[in-house]
This record gives structure tokens, C-alpha cells and sequence, in this order.
């Protein structure tokens, strides 16, 4: 009876030593560490690591849908790059992402200090410039598509009725100009609130001391805006600029729902012609070879926009 107490008090004794150990070698630091990012490594692996490396191996090979292909290098990129259809769309990408971010910027600086002052309902109104960011884009799109619609435009019944078209109006995205300008406008619409809000919290954090002291030395509105706010924004606004040219490059559903690259191919961007291709087509090697096209250009654009923030 005494050995087998004592075996149990052995026993009783080991469990919390070797608990106690194991606990002592959780809580190192270097340990510790490496158990709080391994969540979120495994999620990085599993969501953009491995489908990057598949998409890499596809631009590669001749790979067709439910058909493996062969090793054929560069192949996929030197067809595509004497594609008509690509260039033009290496062409509308430029524009498209060149115009959408340069309204994105003074409309959302604008929109930042409209937002910044002090008027009634402000935080509801806040809340409210957030919706077109909130509200998922295909739904949204499909809102604009038909306010563009041939028949039965508001935008045409809008602009004929305030006299500014003459009727019936353009077919906004049955024409080449317009419908770049249609998609253009849409992604602006929804891209602003995003900007606005950032240069918004930007603005927040500029001591009113600054404000107070130009004002002093005899500082105006624009004199104030132009030597205090922009050159205290400028960080704020690259890394914005930074993640709305990634975005706006990177546009996918507003150019399906709306054009689906039409008409003959004028607003098609990377990500949709590479879905007509890849997808639609069953061609997974040109497909992706489109896609991957756009990662040089954007590690580029990040390179310069990171340098330029780490100099501020």
C-alpha cells in the first residue's frame, strides 16, 4: 500500500514537471514568436504562394484545360507580346489605371477636407461615403450597368433633361470612348471613399499648432494647404497612391460586369483578358502567362514608391 502511494505521488509529481517544462518552452521568446506567425504563414503558403508558384508553372507549359502540357519556357510571354489584343490591352491598362488614379487623388484629397471640417451629421455622413467601398462590386456594377444601359440610361435621361446631351444620348458602353470612360468612372466612384479616408486619417494627425502658426504669418487657405497639409501628406499619400495604383491595375469586376473587354477589345486589362483566355478559352498557359505579365510592372511601381516613402 505504501509502494503504491508513493508510486502515485511519483507519478503526480512527474506530470506537472514535465507541463511545467513544456510551458517554459512555449513562452521563449523566439518560440513564441514563430507560434504567433505560423497561423498566418500557413495562410500566405496556402492562398498566394502555392496558386503563384501553379500560375508561374502553367506560363511555362503548353497547358491546356483537362490536357497537361510540355515545357515550353517563354513561349506563352513571346506570344502574347505579338498579340494585338495584348498590346492593346497593355495600352488600356495604362490609361485606365493613369486616369483613375489621377482623379482618384485630387477628388479624394478634396473629398478628405470637405470631410475633415466640422458640420452637422459628420459622422454619419463619413459612414455614408464609406458605401461605395463597402458595397461588394459586381453588385454595385451591376447598379452602373444599368444606368448605362443603351434604352434605358439614367445617366442619358440625367445629362438630356439638365440640357447637357442632345437625345438620345451616346451607348455608353457600346462605343469605344466611352466605354473606357464609362469603366473609368466607375472605378473612380468606387475607389474614392478608400482614399478619402486614408488622406482623411492623415489630416487628422497634423498638430493644429502648425495651422495656427501660419495662420500667424499671414497664411490663407491655399498658402496653409499648400505649405502645411500636402508636404505633412506626403507619406500618407504615396502609400495610398502605392495601394490604389496595385488596386486599380489589378481590376477585375467592375471591366467584367460592365464591357467584358468590349467592344472589340478596348477596355480589356490584364486580369480580364487573362479570365478570356486562361478560362474561357481553356488556354491555362497563356492565361497565366497574361497574369504574370502584370507582376514586373507592379514589383517595379512598389520598388519606387517604397524608396520614395523610406526617403520621407
Amino acid at each position: 500500500m505504501a509502494v503504491g502511494s508513493r508510486v502515485l505521488e511519483a507519478a503526480g509529481l512527474a506530470r506537472p514537471g514535465r507541463l511545467a517544462r513544456l510551458r517554459e518552452w512555449w513562452e521563449q521568446e523566439h518560440v513564441f514568436g514563430y507560434g504567433l506567425i505560423l497561423p498566418a504563414l500557413l495562410l500566405i503558403v496556402c492562398l498566394v504562394a502555392y496558386p503563384f508558384g501553379m500560375s508561374v508553372y502553367f506560363s511555362l507549359s503548353d497547358y491546356w484545360v483537362g490536357s497537361p502540357g510540355r515545357f515550353v519556357g517563354l513561349g506563352n510571354f513571346r506570344n502574347i507580346i505579338g498579340n494585338e489584343i495584348f498590346q492593346r490591352t497593355v495600352y488600356n491598362s495604362f490609361v485606365f489605371t493613369s486616369i483613375a488614379v489621377a482623379f482618384k487623388t485630387v477628388l479624394g484629397i478634396w473629398l478628405a477636407m470637405l470631410l475633415f471640417r466640422n458640420f452637422r451629421f459628420k459622422r454619419l455622413i463619413r459612414g455614408a461615403v464609406l458605401l461605395p467601398w463597402v458595397i461588394p462590386t459586381a453588385l454595385s456594377t451591376l447598379a452602373w450597368w444599368w444606368m448605362f444601359d443603351s434604352l434605358y440610361s439614367v445617366v442619358n435621361w440625367t445629362a438630356i433633361h439638365l440640357g447637357i446631351m442632345s437625345p438620345p444620348g451616346p451607348n455608353w458602353l457600346g462605343m469605344t470612348n466611352y466605354a473606357m470612360t464609362a469603366v473609368i468612372a466607375v472605378n473612380v466612384w468606387r475607389g474614392l471613399p478608400f482614399f478619402a479616408i486614408i488622406v482623411l486619417a492623415g489630416l487628422v494627425s497634423i498638430p493644429r499648432e502648425y495651422y495656427e502658426a501660419a495662420q500667424v504669418d499671414g497664411a490663407g487657405s491655399w498658402g496653409r494647404f499648400r505649405h502645411v497639409t500636402l508636404p505633412l501628406l506626403r507619406p500618407v499619400l504615396a502609400v495610398v497612391i502605392l495601394f490604389s495604383t496595385i488596386f486599380t491595375f489589378a481590376d477585375f469586376n467592375i471591366v467584367r460586369v460592365l464591357t467584358r473587354g468590349g467592344p472589340v477589345n478596348t477596355t480589356h486589362l490584364f486580369a480580364t483578358l487573362a479570365y478570356q483566355v486562361g478560362l474561357d478559352g481553356g488556354n491555362l498557359g497563356q492565361g497565366a502567362a497574361i497574369s504574370l505579365f502584370l507582376f514586373p510592372m507592379l514589383a517595379a511601381i512598389v520598388f519606387v514608391q517604397l524608396r520614395y516613402i523610406r526617403r520621407e
